[in-house]
């Protein structure tokens, strides 16, 4: 039985690690195109049209949101993994 709880962990563990990189590259674009976006100069910017300049705001708050979200995702899954195994802890020995 613990065999299996300490694979089931290395195996958790390995996602979560996974999809903490994923964020991390998320993290890495946002931040750069935040950093482009605030050296926008805020008087008579050289963009064709306001659409333009609208359309990247969008996609810089469209980033930032889903590095966000991603976040929220992770937590949500560790302590859902983390509930789990102390769950299976609990087992009391007969149990095994």
């Amino acid at each position: 039985m613990h065999r299996q709880v300490t694979r089931m962990i290395r195996h958790m563990a390995t996602s979560q690690q996974e999809m903490a990189n994923i964020l991390e590259a998320n993290r890495h674009v946002a931040v750069h195109m935040a950093h482009l976006f605030h050296d926008i100069p805020p008087d008579n910017p050289s963009f064709q049209d306001i659409e333009t300049l609208t359309e990247h705001s969008l996609n810089v708050s469209k980033s930032i949101g889903v590095y966000l979200s991603g976040l929220a995702d992770l937590e949500e899954a560790l302590a859902e993994h983390m509930a789990l195994i102390v769950k299976i802890v609990e087992i009391p020995d007969d149990e095994e």
